[in-house]
């Protein structure tokens, strides 16, 4: 028979001689950690920076309206429509947080891309 234990990084107790080390540099202030050792970060370090294959956002459980044909189009792709449609509006948020790309696009403020959008055109309509 195996037993299983979980252990928890908060569960373990720390010395009281570590635990004193650790508030007294806490209390340094950053210009007095050595970090000559550290290498400088340039841009050709981040060029093949991938994003952690091991993140995994929260899902939330709802109920969204959608337009039938909408729906019909991402089931017709096959078997994981919600996936499909989760990353296309992943997709969109993201350009909607990236001023650059709301710039390439033409949206007409920038800063605001909803100034002019959709809630605009709804209340008109």
């Amino acid at each position: 028979m195996t037993k299983i234990v979980k252990k928890r990084l908060s569960d373990s107790r720390i010395a009281a001689g570590r635990k004193r080390r650790l508030e007294k540099l806490s209390r340094r202030p950053d210009n007095e950690i050595d970090t000559s050792d550290i290498p400088e970060l340039t841009e050709k370090f981040w060029q093949n920076a991938v994003r952690n294959p091991f993140y995994r956002p929260l899902k939330q459980q709802l109920t969204l309206r959608i337009d039938a044909d909408i729906i019909a189009w991402l089931r017709r792709q096959g078997q994981g429509y919600q996936t499909r449609a989760n990353a296309l509006l992943r997709a969109a948020m993201l350009g909607d947080l990236n001023p650059k790309r709301r710039k390439e696009r033409g949206w007409p403020h920038g800063d605001n891309p909803r100034r002019d959008g959709i809630a605009q055109t709804r209340r008109a309509g």
